[in-house]
């Protein structure tokens, strides 16, 4: 599961990177490309050479593999806009098993036209990255190499329409999204209901961004209907020209039973502290909880259902302006054994080593 920013970290500072491309570009057509190979060591050795099942990106260890890699075409004028990527890479086997046929390889796929010629009003639909969290599925735009446990378990892309206003000044971004589910292209069998979701984005200075998403929706069955409410927070902070911080918290609630006024609940905390000794090189370190005791997102069969706490040390070497190198240590340690190891009973620590080199053109 998970998610991309509406603006993504420089790979060499702590600047925000806006999406959008430039409309007065002589042609409208253009082609991208991006591609991150991966090798993982998992101390544990699982015998499915799998890292557990609530990791989704850079999930294969002991093997040489590709999280990503995409061919994108895009389409900008002044009035209109589109996206088709097509994917491959055991993030996209992890991510989309759940969607049927082709689907399974669309990365992005959208269209969107400006509602107004003088206010910046999109209405864009179509399957897109999601308005939740602060991290990406392109590995490049993160302070990190792996994801954060919250943007494994948090939508990565959605499918649906949304209406987006950015304001002048550039410091205030709104949007409202039409959505079929969570993390989802094709809606669950037997569901007619849609979800919704919102997302506030404020930038009182170049150096702050501040975000509020929100996401509501039932992803089962009518006949089972659980209403799901989450919220998303998150800053952005450039403390310094090389010092970054990004802190973020996130809560969720479901309904114990359909038509239930109580909720199992759910939540998870996030902070990323960056230093860029240079334009080439740069450091990383991370800590993070997560807790889903009823099992809503997380399942795990245990007394005190999942209570994970993990940190990590990133270091990452840019080779070229498109390319990078990266190195992480990490581990997760558990409240219970929720961790495979090989010829032994699980245990509560999953330590692991990851290494990475991601091309964009």
């Amino acid at each position: 599961m998970k998610k991309i920013m509406m603006a993504t970290a420089l790979a060499g500072g702590f600047g925000l990177q806006a999406v959008a491309q430039d409309s007065t570009k002589s042609n409208p057509f253009t082609v991208s490309g991006y591609a991150e190979a991966y090798y993982v060591y998992d101390v544990n050795r699982p015998l499915n050479n799998t890292r557990p099942g609530f990791i989704y990106s850079h999930n294969r260890v002991n093997e040489v593999n590709v999280n990503l890699a995409f061919l994108k075409g895009s389409y900008n004028n002044d009035r209109l806009r589109a996206n088709l990527a097509i994917g491959a890479g055991t993030y996209m086997n992890a991510n989309m098993a759940a969607e049927p046929g082709v689907l399974k390889n669309i990365y992005e796929v959208n269209a969107g036209v400006k509602l107004s010629k003088t206010a910046n009003l999109w209405l864009d639909a179509g399957i897109m990255p999601s308005h939740i969290g602060f991290e990406s599925a392109i590995g490049k735009d993160n302070w990190t190499l792996t994801r954060s446990i919250v943007a494994e378990n948090s939508p990565y892309y959605e499918a649906g329409a949304k209406l987006g206003f950015t304001s002048k000044n550039e410091k205030w971004y709104l949007a409202a999204m039409y959505l079929n589910g969570w993390q989802r292209i094709q809606r669950v069998d037997g569901n007619s209901t849609p979800a919704f979701g919102t997302q506030i984005t404020y930038k009182p200075l170049s150096s702050v961004t501040l975000n509020y998403s929100t996401f509501a929706g039932n992803d089962k069955p009518d006949s089972v209907r659980l209403m799901r409410y989450y919220h998303n927070v998150y800053g952005i902070f450039n403390l310094t020209e090389k010092l970054g911080l990004t802190a973020g918290f996130d809560y969720g609630m479901e309904q114990k039973r359909k038509g239930s006024s109580d909720f199992n609940n759910w939540f998870t905390g996030v902070l990323i502290l960056k230093y860029a000794v240079d334009e080439s090189n740069s450091f990383a370190v991370r800590g993070e909880y997560y807790q889903d005791e009823h099992g809503v997102i997380i399942a795990t069969g245990t007394p005190e259902g999942f209570k994970t706490f993990g940190w990590s040390v990133n270091y990452d070497r840019q080779l070229f302006r498109n390319a990078v190198w990266r190195l992480e240590i990490r581990s997760l340690h558990g409240k219970e054994a929720y961790f495979d190891k090989r010829n032994t009973d699980p245990v509560t620590s999953s330590p692991m080593v990851a290494t990475a080199i991601a091309l964009s053109f």
